[in-house]
């Protein structure tokens, strides 16, 4: 028994020493998220009306996020794909928790602990694509129909819970997640195309399913004229700001849509549209062009990657934070309904910004290790 002891505690020795001297940080993706960080904070001391404690928040935010990026950037994959079954099951076991304890704004989303308040749905958004690549690792790919039905149980049980408190957008972001991971994977475009007819023949089930409020907000996607003081309030503000930013934009800290309080919710789910009516059209593909590139080195660290589950999950994340751009951009353009997904290192959020920037580091782990043998 002492043997075992000893044994165990040489290799978390060994482990450790491992973390502590590779740290290797990719720079060129580093860069970006440095550099999108700068222009989140920039972007909420405007939406916030020159309020230093929005900011500061988000920058303490920011560091603490930064900091676990540099901690998970050392755990070598290995690892993290030896804990990923316990992750998983330990934050599906919080959404539990949260179904009997939560706390929200008319939804149970939080957990809180005292010295703070956090939403484990988050935490998903990260084990989900990590159990998926776990799970098909060890099988042959392309995966069967009975390993993606398998799949199909991994990403059904905790998109469930989520979708029941109710919040039903970051329930689409952990399936999409966990579907990019089976994507990857090397999928037929044939089974692509029966899962997608499958998914369509559901809708009118879901739609069956839904509460009031999420029919009200797709239909007031098709007009949202129907109702302009009311459901389609959010919308039509956010066009006009989006639509009076123009070419150049209106000037940095000028969006009067915020100023005027004309935009609802807009240091949160809205702050793309006061960047694009302060920076315009030039400004907004400037920041798309900064997303695409961060987007493409996770692409590119997954094309380099050492084993089938890093390549997974690597490139998951990277699909993952492509959702986040498009589905926030879409609905404050009013191409899709407004659902509650932040634009990525730019909205105000805590759980948010911190399980982002954790993802980031578990892809700079894979990228440092890559020719390691661990």
């Amino acid at each position: 028994m002492i043997d075992q002891i000893d044994a165990l505690k040489a290799r978390l020795r060994r482990l450790l020493a491992r973390v502590l001297t590779r740290p290797r940080i990719d720079l060129p993706l580093a860069g970006g998220l440095l550099l999108l960080a700068c222009v989140g904070l920039a972007t909420l001391y405007s939406a916030g009306d020159g309020g230093l404690s929005l900011v500061g928040g988000q920058a303490g935010r920011f560091l603490l996020g930064g900091a676990l990026l540099l901690l998970v950037s050392r755990i070598p994959p290995s690892s993290l794909r030896n804990w990923t079954p316990w992750l998983y099951a330990g934050s599906t076991f919080l959404l539990l928790v949260v179904a009997v304890l939560g706390e929200g704004r008319g939804a149970d989303r939080w957990l809180d602990l005292g010295v703070m308040r956090f939403q484990p749905s988050e935490l998903l958004k990260l084990t989900m694509p990590m159990m998926v690549a776990w799970y098909l690792h060890a099988r042959p790919l392309p995966p069967s129909w009975k390993d993606m039905a398998a799949v199909g149980a991994l990403i059904a049980l905790p998109a469930v819970l989520i979708a029941k408190q109710p919040d039903l957008g970051t329930a689409l972001l952990v399936a999409a997640a966990g579907a990019f991971a089976l994507f990857l994977a090397g999928m037929g475009w044939w089974r692509i195309g029966g899962l997608l007819v499958a998914v369509g023949a559901m809708v009118p089930v879901a739609w069956h399913f839904m509460h009031q409020y999420q029919r009200d907000r797709v239909l007031t996607l098709i007009n949202p004229e129907s109702d302009p003081l009311g459901n389609g309030w959010h919308i039509i503000q956010s066009q006009i700001a989006v639509g009076s930013g123009g070419m150049f934009g209106k000037g940095y800290g000028h969006s009067t849509q915020a100023r005027l309080d004309f935009l609802p919710e807009h240091t949160t789910d809205f702050i793309f549209a006061v960047f694009s009516e302060e920076f315009g059209l030039v400004g907004v593909c400037l920041l798309l062009a900064l997303y695409a590139f961060i987007i493409g080195r996770c692409l590119w660290i997954a094309m380099q990657a050492r084993d089938t589950y890093s390549r997974l999950l690597a490139g998951a994340i990277g699909m993952s934070f492509f959702v986040y751009v498009f589905v926030n951009g879409g609905m404050v353009a009013g191409m899709l309904p407004v659902v509650g997904v932040p634009m990525p290192m730019v909205s105000y959020g805590g759980t948010s910004a911190v399980s982002l920037l954790v993802g980031f580091g578990v892809v700079m782990s894979i990228h440092a290790h890559r020719k390691m043998h661990d």
